[in-house]
């Protein structure tokens, strides 16, 4: 049984969900307009699909201004936590039924792609720097194990896809965003179909002085793509992507007494050393998208080059004063193929692929003076990472059935080439991977239910963070492995729409942040983790223009087995996840402008394995409000305002897992107000 959950200010979430429910009486036959989504890789409709997949508008993911966060794009899919960390150093947490907690930077256990293109490196870390949500027209999000399909990803999928150029004429829009903390954004983006040829263009300037200290910010974006459609079913794309953070300061992580007394200062070693990164990067890439007959194929080739200098609170090796830090230089480059191919036989679906992937990184570690390097060289190794996946799924619908099964083969292989001492070597991590689901359709609904394995390789970092300081591959840290099992619901008809599962998953050698330093973890395997859930998720409308939705996710993480340090912490709660999480909110518009209102509210969360920190949950929770004038004719002129955190609550918006010295604790903004306009010619 599942614990119910103790914040019982999230049970009023639970109120509009009978609403919605109601709306799907057997009468209510009419169903939405189709959905299709490709995050599966075999294109298919959304309302007969046996797993777990949301997908986001274009209007969902900004939600009237020019660009929020993951956290906002995507508050109301179930199973999914985005915490926001204020934090321009570190990427977003992304946790998917509780996988990606271990990650105090970067995203793990989430496949990440935009357009196709994986933005996820072959040992399973992902980076969000190419991705400007401005950009994006749509998100899918297949929450469950997903390695059947896509290899290295135990949480699930998130699959971005740019806005494509207009059907008619030549558009072009120029927008503007000013707001709290010294946050400024100007965007600029245009389309344009010239015969077979399309072609689409934008880029973004954002700068901020952050939240707290140590927290400024500059960011540069700017992606370019030109498809030519050779005929009606074949397109030919060309995509370039090239994004710049000359400034991503690191405030750290707070004790308790610091996050409640002064929740705007940064840890003391993260402002003496100037804690904190620069990252250059480049992606280009091929597409070729065609459909003859019964066949229906995809390729896609890219290149990624990414320059990383990092600043690290962490101390170098002594003497370490407390001006000086550790120093990590990182220059990547990053080469894939992903192809696929599928046939139909009558009503049945066969698809079949192949992924290759290798990445190259030049690591260098020196001493900094307050974010300078210097000094001799402490660490110089090359880290190079290969995958290959090769997979077949077939789809079997027979009436109101559809079976669905897959497998998929990986081989992931590590090599290390150090260049100062004796830390070279290799190692290769091999898995297969399988799943089975059955569906059924009952008029608007469909019930189904799924069982499949997932693994999940520890990082190039993680391996390279060893704690007695050697160089190499850590040899003792191995691939998580799990197994799950879902029953779902989806059902969606002209009165509301409602989308529930429960699940839970068992992992194998769960990978485990044991100790964070400074901006450094390192890792280890806990024997064996088990995370179950509940997720519901709901709208009903109100007015012809208006909506009301809810969504809340009650996850329980347990550690089953787990000894460190002689150490047994059987029965403890999985650092890093709420138990409870839930949003309420209105959406559409009334007259001339759009409205958007939600309350959101999280549960306490432990930030350690030993469950001797626990993190308080957001008490009667936060609101957010967004106003936008639509306008109309072809300037189409749309001024906006949005307040975030409309009442001013303290709340800690997310963890560093494991930190040192009780430092796990990083403060949420309070009330943050944006206002901006966009024209559009």
């Amino acid at each position: 049984m599942l614990p119910l959950p103790r914040h019982r200010a999230v049970l009023p979430l639970l109120a509009l969900l009978p609403v919605t429910m109601a709306a799907q009486r057997p009468d209510s036959a009419a169903v939405l307009p189709p959905i299709r989504v490709a995050v599966t890789r075999s294109p298919e409709p959304l309302r007969t699909l046996g797993a777990s997949v949301t997908v986001v508008d274009s209007t969902t993911i900004r939600r009237g201004r020019l660009a929020g966060g993951l956290d906002e794009a995507l508050a109301f899919v179930p199973g999914v936590i985005a915490a926001n960390r204020w934090n321009p150093s570190l990427d977003q947490r992304l946790i998917i039924r509780g996988f990606g907690a271990r990650a105090n930077f970067g995203v793990r256990g989430v496949k990440i792609l935009i357009d196709g293109i994986p933005q996820t490196l072959p040992d399973g870390q992902s980076q969000l720097t190419n991705l400007d949500l401005s950009a994006i027209d749509r998100v899918e999000v297949l929450r469950g194990a997903a390695s059947s399909l896509h290899g290295n990803a135990a949480g699930g999928v998130i699959a971005f896809t740019s806005r494509s150029a207009p059907d008619q004429r030549a558009t072009r829009s120029l927008g503007v965003e000013y707001g709290s903390l010294g946050t400024a954004r100007v965007q600029a983006s245009s389309g344009a179909r010239l015969g077979r040829l399309a072609v689409t263009s934008g880029g973004a300037l954002t700068r901020s002085d952050g939240y707290r200290a140590q927290s400024r910010s500059e960011q540069q974006r700017a992606h370019f793509a030109l498809a030519y459609h050779v005929r009606p079913a074949t397109t030919i794309t060309a995509r370039a992507a090239w994004a710049s953070d000359p400034r991503a300061d690191n405030p750290g992580a707070l004790t308790s007494a610091e996050a409640t007394a002064t929740p705007t200062i940064g840890a003391p070693n993260n402002v003496n050393r100037n804690a904190g990164k620069e990252v250059r990067q480049k992606q280009f890439s091929l597409g070729l998208d065609d459909e003859r007959g019964m066949w229906q194929s995809e390729v896609r080739l890219w290149l990624l080059t990414r320059a990383l200098d990092n600043p690290l609170a962490a101390p170098a090796p002594a003497p370490n004063p407390p001006d000086e830090g550790l120093w990590v230089g990182i220059d990547r480059v990053g080469t894939g193929l992903r192809a696929s191919t599928t046939r139909r036989l009558g009503v049945h679906r066969v698809t079949a692929g192949v992924d290759l992937q290798s990445s190259r990184d030049d690591r260098v570690n020196r001493r900094h003076r307050a974010g300078t390097p210097f000094g001799p060289t402490l660490l110089d190794q090359r880290e190079t990472v290969r995958e290959l996946g090769v997979f077949a799924q077939a789809t079997l619908p027979h009436g109101a059935w559809e079976l669905r099964g897959g497998m998929r083969w990986d081989r992931t292989s590590f090599d290390v080439r150090d260049a100062l001492g004796s830390g070279s070597g290799s190692r290769n991590m091999a898995a297969v991977s399988g799943s089975v689901s059955l569906a059924r359709t009952l008029g608007a609904a469909t019930l189904w239910t799924s069982i499949a394995t997932a693994f999940e390789t520890p990082t190039t970092t993680e391996l390279a963070n060893q704690p007695d300081g050697s160089t190499g591959l850590n040899r003792v840290l191995d691939p998580q492995r799990s197994v799950s099992l879902e029953v779902g619901l989806r059902t969606a008809g002209t009165r509301g729409q409602l989308e529930a599962a429960i699940w839970t998953t068992t992992t194998r050698d769960a990978i485990t942040p044991f100790q964070e330093v400074g901006g450094r973890a390192y890792f280890a395997n806990a024997g064996r983790t088990r995370t179950r859930g509940v997720e519901v998720a709901g709208q009903a409308p109100i007015t012809s223009g208006l909506v009301a939705l809810a969504t809340v996710t009650f996850t329980d993480a347990t550690f089953l087995e787990y000894e460190i340090g002689k150490v047994r912490l059987d029965g403890r709660r999985v650092a890093g996840i709420p138990r409870t999480v839930g949003r309420l909110g209105v959406r559409g518009t009334l007259g001339q402008l759009g409205i958007d209102v939600d309350h959101a509210l999280a549960s306490s969360q432990f930030a350690d394995d030993g469950n001797a920190i626990e993190v308080a949950g957001w008490d009667i929770g936060i609101t957010g409000v967004r106003v936008r004038w639509i306008g109309g004719g072809r300037r189409q002129f749309a001024p906006f305002v949005a307040v975030q955190n409309l009442f001013d609550r303290q709340v800690i918006g997310s963890v560093t897992v494991n930190g040192s010295f009780g430092r796990v604790f990083e403060p949420a903004a309070g009330r943050y107000i944006s206002a901006g306009a966009t024209v559009g010619f």
